[in-house]
């Protein structure tokens, strides 16, 4: 009888770890996706203010160009040449 219970045991903090594995896992998901959508709102902020180029967005903002083109296309916005910001 005692072996069940050791056995129990087991299998509860086995399922206790895994349970909290994966909320740990889920609060990392959710702080990396609110990173991301903190540096795309910049990035948008930046895009709109049509002073810098998407290279110069992309770098401020820590995005990759085609995010800042996607985000400057979705929002209707020209890229601003290079020439354009000197």
């Amino acid at each position: 009888m005692d072996r069940i219970r050791e056995l129990s045991a087991d299998e509860e903090a086995r399922r206790l770890a895994f349970v909290r594995e994966r909320a740990l896992h889920d609060e990392v998901s959710f702080l990396n996706e609110a990173k991301r959508e903190g540096r795309e709102e910049v990035a948008s902020h930046l895009i709109a203010l049509r002073l810098l180029t998407d290279e110069q967005i992309a770098t401020a903002a820590g995005l990759t160009e085609a995010t800042v083109k996607a985000l400057r296309d979705a929002a209707g916005s020209s890229p601003l040449s290079r020439s354009s910001g000197s």
